[in-house]
């Protein structure tokens, strides 16, 4: 699969999203994902700063990461599958 396909799946994945709802391009995207990191942490308790978060627990980075990648990677494999899937046929 071409970088071009896996980006064009992703911004079609992140439409799926309330979260993501108006992203068209890459810029936008990041923006995004970095807010929606900041309101996760805030939502689960961890304290986040903007900039260096060298001293954060593993542990804790995990929980932000899951949160966010549980909401999105589901909908991107899914999406992948589909795809490999119609290339057989």
């Amino acid at each position: 699969m071409s970088k071009e396909f896996l980006n064009g799946l992703k911004f079609s994945v992140i439409q799926e999203l309330p979260e993501f709802a108006g992203i068209v391009n890459e810029g936008q995207y990041q923006q995004r994902l970095n807010d929606f990191k900041f309101e996760v942490a805030q939502e689960v308790g961890i304290p986040l700063s903007q900039g260096y978060n060298g001293n954060l627990k593993s542990k804790d980075a995990g929980v932000i990461g899951g949160h966010i990648g549980g909401k999105i990677g589901g909908h991107m494999v899914r999406e992948m599958i589909r795809a490999y899937e119609a290339s057989l046929t």
